[in-house]
Parts: structure tokens; sequence; C-alpha cells
């Protein structure tokens, strides 16, 4: 049981400590959603991330992948458990070619009902390109 809430602590610590500084050779990509919703950084260019509360990619193209968390209504099938809401989890995609070193970019996620949309702004709140959403499971 010890090595168990050791590894918790480790976990949580990792979630806790503070961002690194950006990278003045790279571009600087944070996350946002809004109260009660989760947006992670998932993949960049198809690799897993390591940290998943930004992305700081090198200049040029790249694939940000995001997954987003959000809680719905029940389905209001006549059952008990239709009333509850359910939990959603989208899988999402965002292409960009032009990232630039120095740059800091947004990646804003909201939900539509089952589905969800985000967009990548620039700093002058520009929109950039908007996700492709790649799969969404509901988890009740």
């Amino acid at each position: 049981m010890r090595p168990l809430f050791f590894l918790i602590l480790l976990t949580l610590g990792a979630c806790a400590s503070p961002l690194p500084k950006p990278d003045p050779q790279q571009a600087w990509v944070e996350l946002y959603a809004s109260a009660g919703h989760t947006l992670m950084a998932h993949k960049l260019d198809d690799k897993q991330t390591r940290d998943g509360r930004y992305f700081q990619v090198s200049p040029g193209a790249h694939a940000l992948d995001v997954r987003f968390q959000f809680e719905v209504a029940g389905g209001g099938g006549g059952g008990d458990f239709s009333s509850e809401p359910l939990q959603m989890t989208c899988h999402l995609r965002l292409q960009y070619d032009g990232f630039a070193a120095g740059q800091q970019y947004r990646i804003e996620a909201r939900p539509l009902q089952y589905k969800a949309q985000a967009w990548l702004y620039d700093s002058q709140r520009q929109v950039l390109a908007r996700a492709k959403v790649l799969r969404c499971n509901t988890f009740g």
C-alpha cells in the first residue's frame, strides 16, 4: 500500500509544479477551458506530450492534439441512469503551419452538446486554426 501512496503523491506533485519558463527559440501554446472543464495537451505531431498543461513547439508546422473533458445532461431515455450527467471526453486536433519562435499562442475549447469546439489564437486573439474533432466518448 505504501508504494501506491507515494506514487499518487508524486503524480499530484507533478501537477502542482510551476510551468517552465518559455524557451525564446520556440513557440509557447497555453490551454484554456472554462471552470468545470478540463483541457489537456495530449500529443504533439503524433507523439505523447510530457506535460499536459502546455505545448512548446519549434517554429513551423505542427499538429497539436488535445483532450477535452466536460459534463452534459443525461440522455432522458426514461431510466434512472438517464438523469445522471454524462462525462464526455473529446480528442481534438489543431494544425497550424506558422508557429514562430518567441510567440505565444492559446488554445480555447468549449462543449457543443455531445461534441466540442476549439480554436488556436495568436497573441492578438486572431483565430489561426479551428480544431477537427477526432472522436468523442461518453462515460456515465
